[in-house]
């Protein structure tokens, strides 16, 4: 039997919520994306002010989800 895994990453820049819900290659993307895109383009946010949330899979249908550490030495 295969297990599914249904882990979900939010991305926040700064306080606010930038990308919700994501799988973890829809996270790796947009996370690589966003750290070269602020430091290509002039704005307000710098590479210090993204981070990321993941989430464990829900519990039940739509039960809510299980904030998991974030591991420091991840690749990300």
């Amino acid at each position: 039997m295969t297990e599914i895994d249904d882990t979900t990453w939010h991305i926040y820049a700064k306080d606010r919520c930038i990308y919700h819900n994501l799988t973890e290659e829809e996270f790796e993307e947009k996370w690589q994306l966003l750290q070269v895109m602020v430091d290509l383009i002039s704005s307000d946010y710098s590479q210090d002010d993204l981070s990321y949330e993941r989430l464990a899979p829900k519990v039940g249908l739509g039960g809510p989800g299980k904030l998991l550490p974030v591991d420091e030495e991840h690749s990300y």
